[in-house]
């Protein structure tokens, strides 16, 4: 089913929109959510709260893309229940490993100010990505945000892991100069 129909039952109120949308993009969020999570359980859990997140805000949200919207709130919500599960328990996983990679060009603390720079570096973030070549940007993309491995992001495009690693290391340094630059001007 197209996504123009699955947004129509959502407009309509028809629950088979919740069914429709679990039948094609359940597997790619729940994926989505393990890599953040680590765990099926609360993968499972959180595509459930996305698809009722999406329930509620469809209408009087339009997304253009369905994929794309429900990717930003599982993502979101895994990320929270994540910060959450870490508040519960303090322990390690993929996504700080993966955070760390890019702990020199991203803003940190808690406080007013932080969350202004948050918000600009974003402004920036995007502003980077748009200089990007597009396998530099896909890579980038995957990488720091769906929080793929090297080795699936290579298998994925149909590369080497050393040229997705290469590629990534290039891209962080470019990131770097790009954000000093910024700083400075």
């Amino acid at each position: 089913m197209h996504d123009s129909e699955i947004l129509r039952l959502f407009a309509a109120r028809c629950e088979r929109a919740i069914a429709e949308t679990e039948q094609k993009y359940g597997r790619e969020c729940r994926r989505l959510a393990v890599r953040i999570l680590g765990s099926d359980e609360d993968a499972e859990e959180c595509f459930s709260d996305a698809l009722m997140k999406a329930w509620s805000t469809i209408p009087p949200q339009q997304p253009d893309s369905l994929a794309a919207y429900l990717h930003v709130i599982t993502r979101n919500l895994a990320l929270n229940r994540r910060k959450e599960n870490s508040r519960l328990r303090r322990g390690g996983g993929t996504v700080p490993a993966v955070l760390d990679e890019l702990a020199d060009c991203i803003p940190a603390a808690e406080t007013v100010e932080a969350a202004y720079d948050e918000r600009s570096f974003l402004r920036r973030l995007e502003r980077f990505l748009d200089t990007l070549k597009p396998d530099a940007r896909k890579i980038f993309v995957r990488r720091y945000w769906y929080v793929n491995s090297t080795r699936e992001i290579a298998e994925m495009y149909r590369m080497s892991e050393s040229k997705v690693r290469v590629s990534l290391t290039r891209t962080h340094r470019k990131l770097k100069t790009y954000l000093e630059k910024e700083d400075a001007e």
